[in-house]
């Protein structure tokens, strides 16, 4: 594989990013002593950012890599939605596929943290699933703009979006439309992503979803063959941590990519950034196998920076040049 190549041929790929959006609040401070009101401590804040988070994370990521990208998602009518798709925009992503739904709050997680450690986390969002009118509305609207993109990228958070019907809906016009579709799944709507290309859940979620602890690395290797063919997808990756990722694809034994971080500073939104490289060298005309790797890459980089964050594609090339490993 050539990086450089690859990396080049992002430029100009479609995507569409359909999911949960939410706005990232990070608070920065220090802790110096404990409350006199309750035993707990005091932050000192001494800074907080907003960043954007979700599916909204991943049309960053596609798009700091060089992606046009499309946002499909929904927020609520108030402040945190206002600060969702000013932010959207000043990234440079149209937010004319948001749309505001009067009857629910805007997703918002603020996590408080001292000397690098996070300490409380407050979400604010409603979990419902969306209303049968709006599932309707998001159906028009792919209908419409599905057809024109290289590839579809389903974001699913359980935060009410990404109904079944919705997701059925998604799957058969890109299917109908010869389009891929990667899904980074939770547990909610686990089973209803059939027929996929990539179905990537992470080691934990693949366990919850089974019902099952693996008491060894054949049993997890067993179950996940299994379970790839109960998707009927594509290919199945799983994410391991600091194990890194597995790729199934229906050889008799898995292949395992190792992590690439130098260091771990912050795991948030590391997967939204695997899904958006790996989808994005596969619609490039990568391997799956070349595609895990560079995905690989991206999640390295990533994992260094605080908070949810996004990757460039020198930084991608700077891994590669920094780990020179035989890619075969």
């Amino acid at each position: 594989m050539e990086i450089s190549k690859v990396l080049g041929q992002f430029t100009g790929k479609r995507i569409l990013v359909i999911g949960d959006i939410m706005l990232d609040h990070y608070v920065w401070g220090r802790i110096d002593r404990i409350s006199p009101e309750a035993p707990v401590p005091v932050l000192q804040a001494t800074g907080e950012e907003y960043r954007l988070g979700g599916a909204a994370n991943v049309a960053l990521n596609l798009k700091a890599l060089g992606a046009e990208t499309l946002l499909v998602g929904i927020c609520g009518n108030d402040p945190v939605g206002d600060k969702l798709r000013e932010s959207v925009r000043q990234a440079g992503i149209t937010d004319e596929h948001i749309i505001i739904d009067h009857k629910r709050r805007s997703t918002l997680k603020t996590r408080m943290s001292a000397v690098n450690q996070q300490i409380l986390r407050i979400d604010y969002e409603d979990l419902a699933d969306i209303e049968p009118t709006l599932v309707q509305d998001i159906s028009s609207r792919l209908a419409e703009i599905l057809p024109g993109c290289d590839a579809v990228i389903c974001e699913d958070y359980n935060k009410g979006l990404l109904t079944p019907g919705l997701i059925h809906t998604v799957i058969e016009l890109s299917g109908k439309n010869g389009i891929p579709v990667a899904v980074d799944p939770k547990h909610k709507n686990f089973f209803e992503y059939k027929d996929v290309t990539i179905f990537k859940p992470n080691y934990q979620e693949m366990q919850k979803n089974l019902g099952m602890s693996f008491e060894d690395e054949s049993a997890f290797r067993e179950e996940a063959r299994k379970l790839r063919l109960r998707m009927n997808c594509s290919y199945l990756v799983i994410t391991r941590g600091s194990k890194g990722l597995y790729l199934f694809d229906g050889s008799p034994e898995p292949r395992q990519i190792p992590t690439f971080a130098r260091e771990v500073y912050d795991v948030s939104g590391a997967g939204d950034t695997v899904i958006s490289a790996l989808m994005l060298a596969y619609s490039a005309g990568c391997d799956i196998y070349d595609a895990s790797i560079v995905a690989n890459h991206a999640a390295g980089v990533v994992c260094g920076k605080r908070g949810t964050a996004w990757v460039s594609p020198e930084e991608i090339l700077k891994s590669f040049e920094s780990f020179n490993h035989d890619r075969r």
